[in-house]
């Protein structure tokens, strides 16, 4: 696997799965549950999220088939949305929802947590377009799910060290990570809207 390409693949997934934001909303969340009861709903959201993105490598684009939809035609779309999911991070709240869209009765491990903070609509998106069959080899795609697992993991970590990063970085260091991440999003973004266009023949990048 080319580094350059695990490293582009690493920053999509990395913006739209966003540990930082997660960490800030579970801060929020779990602030009045015990430390077991914290644990588990960590691990519980990681599987989940876990469950899903691997899912929509494994199946999306065979629905996508089915479908009719070219995967040139999601790549575009999905660099589209990513764009403005990376002007949400500059301009919003980051990747997920407010802790206090959580409904009662609900599993906050899977709402808001799973969905749609860790795997939110564009860490799904990314993970169809990032593991394409037509322009990805076997060995690219493995290593993006690789990635994928290890900011799960990552993401993980930091919801079990929640309070004390928190803490330490405080909300405003929260707030401008998600921001710098935001502006690389919606950079690659663009990126991926390029070589879409490319493959069309719409656009002709110099090599």
């Amino acid at each position: 696997m080319h580094a350059d390409h695990l490293i582009k693949d690493a920053l999509i997934l990395w913006a739209t799965i966003d540990p930082v934001g997660t960490l800030a909303i579970f801060a929020g969340l779990t602030a009045r549950l015990d430390q077991k009861a914290r644990f588990r709903t960590a691990l519980k959201a990681t599987l989940y999220s876990a469950i899903i993105l691997i899912s929509a490598v494994l199946v999306g684009q065979l629905l996508l088939s089915a479908m009719g939809i070219r995967l040139i035609s999601l790549q575009v779309a999905g660099g589209i949305i990513l764009f403005l999911f990376g002007l949400k991070m500059i301009f919003g709240n980051g990747a997920g929802e407010d802790p206090s869209h959580a409904e009662e009765g609900h599993d906050i491990a899977v709402f808001p947590l799973a969905v749609p903070s860790i795997a939110s609509p564009g860490a799904i998106m990314a993970a169809i377009v990032l593991t394409d069959n037509h322009t990805h080899p076997i060995s690219d795609q493995v290593g993006t799910v690789m990635v994928i697992c290890l900011i799960l993991g990552i993401t993980f970590l930091f919801m079990l060290a929640a309070a004390p990063v928190i803490r330490l970085i405080g909300n405003n260091g929260a707030s401008i990570l998600i921001r710098v991440m935001g502006m690389l999003l919606a950079a690659l973004s663009i990126e991926l809207v390029f070589e879409g266009l490319n493959l069309f023949n719409l656009l002709q990048l110099p090599s």
